[in-house]
């Protein structure tokens, strides 16, 4: 995987698509604390938010990570997870997106025998 090139064409519309959909992915979990810290009512609600914020950094950590070589396997799992829309990555190679459409569908065949 690691002698995939990316053009500088490709690098600028995986930068867009991936920000895109950490954006996404953050004002989910926003909306999320924001709700949870409004129904708030004690001490245990308060430390269960941190938890819940704790976690979801956790995943977002490893979910996004913008390393090239690993970018086709995050947007696979982007477009799984419903962060990112395919047709943002209009312009990559059809090698790169072989891989992605490849990758998706291993891992959603993967995770339904879980």
């Amino acid at each position: 995987m690691h002698d995939i090139k990316w053009s500088v064409s490709e690098k600028k519309i995986a930068r867009r698509a991936y920000q895109a959909a950490l954006e996404k992915a953050l004002a989910g979990i926003m909306a999320e604390f924001k709700a949870r810290a409004a129904n708030a009512a004690t001490s245990s609600d308060m430390w269960a938010i941190e938890e819940y914020l704790r976690q979801r950094r956790r995943e977002i950590d490893e979910i996004f990570d913008y390393r090239y070589s690993r970018l086709p396997f995050v947007f696979a799992r982007l477009i799984r997870d419903g962060h990112l829309d395919e047709a943002r990555l209009a312009g990559l190679s059809e090698e790169k997106r072989a891989i992605i459409r490849s990758t998706q569908s291993r891992n959603v065949s993967d995770s339904s025998h879980s």
